[in-house]
């Protein structure tokens, strides 16, 4: 396979694209995106409700697909060019990943579907539908793809995207040898076998982000995040938050793993939303050496010394029972309009 820092290769995917996520209650997580983070709803069939975040250029950004336990659906990657996407399909198929070709998704053409080793679904593209402004959110400035929304936490674009997994080390190898992405920073074992890295696929400095299952699970969701202009708009969304009885979770702060400024909240849904500001830092050097934080450094807690805090490491979607190694069915899950009640809060 190719050599995961061969600066061609690495430029095989463009960015993450728009990812859907898993709900019992979508309506109460559309209200939630809509009015407290700022989204737009752009679509809505049968089964899900289409969002848009303001300077997203395609024509949707997240899918809520409702389901009986909360999660990651599919998260798309759009490939850099026509060239990109053949290269990468070949890799996928040679790795034995790849799970064939659908034409049915919205606002996209052809998707060329497969899994990572931990059994998460992906689908790349290039062809796709741009976003069309109406009257009611024409931008000013014919660079950004709609009006600033001015309410609630004004989410400007998803950042990435963090799930948990089984196995790091086979899914970190998934990540440079078949995607091309290159680790800019990782978190390790005593032993040295990573417990958490941070894969990013272009400039920006992470995209995919892994860390281990403390259930052994797999195909699991630790968070989804979306970026605001700002730090002051993070602080602001804490008290819109706070005023909409949304779970706030943990922060403001900031990490010291990646410099991330952050809000961590959970939808009505049961998912955890990262808030941040995650895009003054870029990865500029083509020959990046990984950083690696051991555990005597995370004991010292985030960057301004902020312990984490236990459900940070505990919770992820679907909800495993404590005790259980494995992610339970879907039917005995969140029942089907029951909103995700955090603990504590019942």
């Amino acid at each position: 396979m190719s050599h995961p820092h061969d600066p061609d290769r690495r430029r095989d995917i463009a960015h993450v694209g728009p990812i859907e996520l898993f709900t019992a209650v979508p309506e109460a997580s559309r209200d939630f995106f809509v009015n407290v983070m700022g989204l737009r709803e752009v679509h809505r069939d049968e089964t899900s409700i289409y969002l848009h975040t303001w300077d997203d250029y395609q024509s949707w950004t997240i899918r809520l697909v409702r389901r009986a336990a909360a999660g990651i659906g599919r998260t798309y990657l759009r490939a850099a060019s026509p060239q990109g996407l053949e290269r990468l399909t070949a890799e996928i198929a040679a790795a034995g990943l790849g799970r064939g070709v659908v034409t049915d998704g919205y606002g996209l053409g052809p998707v060329h579907l497969f899994q990572d080793p931990d059994g998460h679904e992906f689908g790349l593209y290039w062809d796709v539908e741009w976003y069309r402004a109406g009257e009611a959110d024409r931008p000013a400035l014919k660079n950004q793809a709609a009006a600033y929304p001015g309410r609630g936490a004004n989410l400007r674009r998803l950042d990435h995207v963090n799930y948990l997994t089984a196995d790091v080390p086979a899914t970190a190898e998934f990540l440079g040898d078949v995607l091309g992405a290159r680790c800019t920073e990782r978190i390790v074992k005593d032993d040295g076998s990573p417990q958490a890295v941070w894969y990013s696929v272009g400039d920006k400095t992470y995209d995919l982000v892994y860390t281990e299952d403390w259930t052994g699970s797999s195909g699991r969701l630790h968070h989804i995040a979306f970026a605001t202009d700002t730090r002051e708009e993070i602080l602001r969304a804490a008290d819109v938050c706070l005023d909409a009885g949304v779970h706030i979770e943990t922060g403001p702060h900031k990490h010291a793993i990646q410099q991330t400024f952050f809000l961590y909240v959970w939808e009505p849904g049961g998912n955890r939303i990262e808030i941040c500001n995650a895009g003054a830092r870029l990865i500029l050097a083509p020959d990046w050496k990984t950083i690696s934080w051991n555990r005597e450094e995370r004991a010292k807690g985030q960057a301004w010394g902020l312990k984490t805090i236990d459900t940070f490491h505990t919770h992820g979607t679907p909800v495993v029972p404590p005790g259980s190694s494995s992610v339970p069915p879907a039917s005995s899950s969140v029942s089907p309009g029951s909103p995700f009640v955090p603990p504590g809060l019942s």
